[in-house]
């Protein structure tokens, strides 16, 4: 067999021997959060001098957001619906109103002849 490009002594999607070939990793601190379900996350952060660990982490389990003190956690994230054009409409306007613009508009039409 000639070529002398073939690895040997390895297969494909092999990692790294060891440490040695990827070098020490960093020193970790694990921070616990706790969402209102209960659930516990320890997400790891490299340790370092200037270490800013974030107030509120999302929960992998319910993806409500998770904070450090055990006993309050915050609150859900308050979810707004959908709101159509119709219902924007009706927030600047009263159903008084609404019949005026109306009727001016059927006014309009009227003289201008597209309706009887």
């Amino acid at each position: 067999m000639s070529g002398g490009n073939a690895i040997r002594g390895s297969r494909v999607g092999a990692g790294p021997m060891g440490e040695a070939e990827r070098g020490d990793s960093a020193p970790r601190v694990h921070v616990s959060f706790w969402c209102t379900n209960g659930h516990e996350t320890r997400p790891s952060f490299a340790q370092e001098h200037d270490l800013e660990v974030p107030e509120t982490w999302d929960c992998p389990r319910c993806g409500l957001p998770a904070g450090q003190d055990k006993d309050n956690p915050p609150a859900p994230v308050k979810v707004e619906p959908y709101k159509t054009h119709l219902a924007y409409v009706k927030e600047r306007r009263s159903d008084k109103d609404g019949e005026a613009i109306l009727d001016e508009a059927l006014g309009s039409l009227r003289q201008r002849g597209l309706i009887q």
